[in-house]
């Protein structure tokens, strides 16, 4: 999949909430997550899955995260993978890829595996992590990697050193860019907007939402400005018309990792 086409939003929604599924579908995201993990207590968790299986179907596609893989719901969570209305699972608290081939063995042939890097474990052995079969892109637990870090405050560069690896093992994996982290306001666009553009700045392509209202704010974020668009086409232009010589553009010289970025922008949505 070309990273024009990757998913910028993907979005929660309870399965515990029927009403709710087809409303994510049509809230704007590129791509829904119906949880069976944080959003759904202990004692509704059994029906939350019998809930999401009546409403499944081929015709549409979502994305699952199921308990993790020390929970008491993993093995009957993981058995949903298998439906063809299910385009991934999303594993909470993947540390090892042993975790992944639980999941990945019952997997129909389209179906991919996000794992989210949300504790210390996980960063032990990242990039086999990232390697392993099925995975499309990591997606990034700031919340509770900082609790499982014992960091009190994550408004600034606190995780910097645990974002950056993840954009790494992700590279390093030749796979898609990884997916940030979730902004917990939920009306304040200017906070929203900005999480989403550091994140594009540190290398990540997407970001969890955890609510409707989020996701327009979280695709501004990601797009380009007019002026980089500019930027890119003249890069371009001028790379078409040099006829292999070398060429610069705003007095810089265009080599191919600026051409690499100037592609990028110009496919973007």
């Amino acid at each position: 999949m070309s990273e024009a086409a990757l998913p910028r939003s993907y979005l929660f929604v309870p399965a515990n909430r029927p009403e709710r599924l087809d409303k994510a579908l049509q809230s704007g995201a590129d791509a829904v997550i119906v949880d069976l993990e944080d959003a759904v207590p202990p004692a509704d968790k059994c029906a939350a899955r019998e809930s999401l299986l009546a409403w499944l179907t081929a015709e549409v596609s979502v994305l699952v995260r199921v308990n993790g893989p020390d929970t008491e719901w993993f093995e009957d969570d993981i058995r949903i993978a298998s439906h063809p209305g299910v385009a991934g699972i999303v594993l909470p608290k993947a540390e090892r890829p042993a975790h992944l081939a639980r999941v990945a063995a019952h997997c129909h042939e389209a179906c991919g595996l996000y794992p989210i890097v949300e504790t210390a474990g996980a960063f032990e052995d990242l990039v086999a992590l990232a390697r392993s079969p099925r995975v499309v892109r990591l997606m990034f637990g700031s919340l509770d990697l900082q609790v499982d870090l014992g960091v009190t405050e994550a408004a600034g560069d606190e995780l910097l050193f645990f974002r950056a690896q993840v954009v790494l093992a992700s590279r390093l994996a030749n796979i898609a860019p990884p997916v940030e982290g979730v902004t917990t306001v939920l009306d304040d666009a200017e906070r929203i907007e900005a999480d989403t553009r550091r994140g594009r700045t540190l290398g990540f392509r997407s970001k969890l939402c955890i609510h409707p209202r989020q996701v327009a704010h979280v695709h501004r974020g990601f797009a380009w400005s007019e002026t980089e668009r500019d930027w890119a086409r003249r890069v371009m232009e001028a790379v078409a018309s040099s006829q292999g010589a070398a060429v610069a553009v705003d007095g810089k010289m265009v080599d191919m990792p600026v051409i690499r970025q100037a592609t990028e922008i110009l496919q973007a949505r």
